[in-house]
């Protein structure tokens, strides 16, 4: 293996507990491989090269533990990243397995569920800022209906605000250095969720008290069940400056959450998310949210995680050698894209002086072709491995 596309740490690439862990469980099938011990998550991880694990509550400690419990299980975890040097930079609490949650959790119409959801986010977040994490994710899975009839949406819209309101005060209170990221999914486990793409959380955001402390965890096969384009909304997300943490898989399109390791189905994404991604300012871990397939045993679970580490590597290499072709540059001055960085109105220029300006030939620009279709295909020959 080259060493060019081994992991290291300072790659930043993280792994979600849950997913190394993932026993094969599905609505079909029962588990085809036995519960992963959290500690030897951490040690395999390490010497795959990752850089840190993240995990939800119930992901370390199993939903109703007892105290006693819950401090072995911290203790042994804590054990393991001091000997290894994995860090925890995220955190997250599991708000959809269990049967109470089975209307939601913020935004539950049972007012008790409510209270009960936010006092597990309280404790976990303590739990987290122990662990040195600082973003903390908050995916609602099951913030959402299958009947128009069952959820009042801005009432619902009013609780959610009403919950994370509560818990930036706390974070900001107790002097956490921690930010929250929303997660947007359309459907699935409901089968309509609340703030369903990068666009609606977005706007949620800006209705927060401490909005500047919330931003997003977008993941490629939550916009992509949407039919959406992943790599223009993180860019948005990038230009918000609200690209707090980023889920990365795979999916061939608008379908269940495939959650498939990064670089496998929809490659040609893949190639333009880690493009932007290594130009475009983000500076977090690139967190890998997929599920080995449950036809592995755990050789091939560990065998995933390593594809997706290698899989970004190889995608950045291709990418830094597409930006740097010179027939790229030269694809790119042709299809006028650097031209687009130029303000519209010219330093000084008023509405007046745009409005009576006669020299532009409206046939020319017309006539005139863009040439998009050499610069898609040069992109294409970089990551077909032909350039």
């Amino acid at each position: 293996m080259s060493d060019a596309y081994t992991p290291r740490p300072e790659d930043r690439f993280t792994f979600g507990l849950w997913t190394v862990g993932w026993t094969g469980v599905d609505p079909f099938g029962v588990a085809t491989r036995e519960p992963l011990d959290a500690v030897h998550a951490v040690e395999k991880l390490a010497e795959l090269g990752a850089h840190g694990i993240t995990f939800h509550d119930d992901d370390l400690i199993p939903f109703g533990s007892a105290d006693a419990e819950r401090d072995r299980r911290i203790a042994a975890f804590r054990k393991a990243l001091d000997a290894t040097g994995m860090k925890v930079p995220m955190v997250t609490t599991n708000l959809f397995t269990h049967p109470v949650f089975k209307d939601g959790a913020l935004t539950a119409n049972d007012r008790d569920v409510r209270r009960f959801a936010l006092r597990k986010v309280l404790r976990n977040i303590d739990l987290a800022a122990e662990l040195g994490a600082q973003t903390y994710v908050v995916w609602g899975g099951r913030e959402g209906a299958e009947s128009a009839a069952a959820k009042e949406v801005d009432m619902a819209l009013e609780r959610y605000k009403e919950g994370l309101n509560l818990l930036t005060s706390y974070v900001k209170d107790k002097g956490y250095d921690i930010r929250f990221a929303l997660e947007p999914k359309p459907n699935e486990p409901r089968g309509d969720i609340l703030l369903p793409t990068i666009g609606h959380a977005l706007a949620f955001i800006n209705e927060l008290q401490d909005s500047e402390i919330v931003g997003l965890n977008p993941e490629i096969g939550h916009e992509q069940m949407a039919g959406l384009n992943m790599v223009h909304g993180v860019a948005q997300a990038l230009w918000h400056g609200k690209l707090f943490h980023i889920d990365l898989n795979g999916q061939n399109g608008p379908r269940f959450d495939q959650d498939l390791r990064f670089g496998n189905g929809d490659v040609k994404t893949a190639f333009f998310l880690v493009d932007l991604l290594e130009r475009g300012g983000y500076r977090g871990p690139r967190h890998f949210d997929f599920k080995p397939p449950r036809t592995e045993d755990y050789s091939g679970v560990w065998e995933s995680a390593r594809g997706c580490m290698r899989n970004y590597l190889i995608l950045a290499e291709k990418a830094r050698a597409f930006r740097a072709d010179p027939e790229v540059v030269e694809a790119l001055r042709e299809s006028r894209v650097e031209e687009l960085r130029l303000p519209t109105l010219k330093r000084g220029e008023t509405v007046e002086d745009l409005r009576n300006e006669e020299d532009f030939d409206v046939d020319a620009a017309a006539a005139r072709g863009m040439h998009y279709e050499r610069l898609d295909q040069l992109a294409l020959e970089h990551l077909f491995g032909v350039r």
